[in-house]
């Protein structure tokens, strides 16, 4: 019989999606892990960016863990006057090995968090509305899975658009095999068949 273990299968999925943005960044220049890939200005390391912020917010602060104290606290961490967006891109002085070691330092920290408290130990969150803002560590974990995951997806595009690298992970494509031939074929079918749905 299986048995059940909660904590680590939240864990697994985590780092799944830990790993693939960190990878995402792998063989390009600082140019191509800054360059907005969508009119909204989405990047390569402004993703890593943003779920070490989210992960050091939801499984540190929260939770009366935080990471930073008064001293040590970036200019981008959230205040009431940031910019919009602040953690979504780096600035000219941040480097790829600062932010990818923050995100590693937030796996830690978060890590630490989940190992320490029961899944249905509450927090609060200081930035949801009245009313709203205790939550469990379950809740808390589930969402940062949600955003990182979902991040990795963007990244999945931003890179192939870049390159043509695909997968989720190294060695794990989880793509059919096919020879960029066999791609090209595929993707001239599915642009016919959505002419001929659109009236085409």
């Amino acid at each position: 019989m299986v048995e059940s273990n909660p904590k680590a299968d939240l864990l697994r999925y985590l780092q799944d999606a830990r790993d693939s943005l960190l990878w995402k960044l792998e063989g390009l220049s600082e140019y191509d892990i800054r360059r907005p890939f969508t009119p909204t200005g989405t990047n390569l390391l402004g993703l890593v960016k943003h779920a070490a912020s989210v992960e050091l917010g939801y499984l540190g602060d929260v939770f009366g863990r935080p990471y930073f104290d008064e001293e040590s606290r970036p200019s981008w961490w959230y205040t009431e006057t940031d910019e919009p967006n602040v953690d979504m891109w780096a600035t000219e002085d941040e480097s790829r090995e600062q932010i990818a070691d923050l995100y590693r330092q937030a796996w830690k920290h978060s890590n630490g968090t989940i190992e320490a408290l029961d899944l249905d130990a509450t927090g609060y969150v200081s930035w949801w509305a009245e009313g709203q803002r205790e939550v469990t560590l379950h809740h808390a974990v589930v969402r940062v899975i949600g955003d990182a995951q979902r991040h990795a997806g963007h990244a999945d595009i931003g890179r192939e658009l870049m390159d043509g690298s695909v997968g989720w992970l190294r060695g794990k494509d989880s793509l059919p095999p096919g020879d960029s031939a066999w791609w090209e074929g595929y993707r001239g079918r599915l642009e016919r068949v959505a002419r001929e749905a659109g009236g085409g």
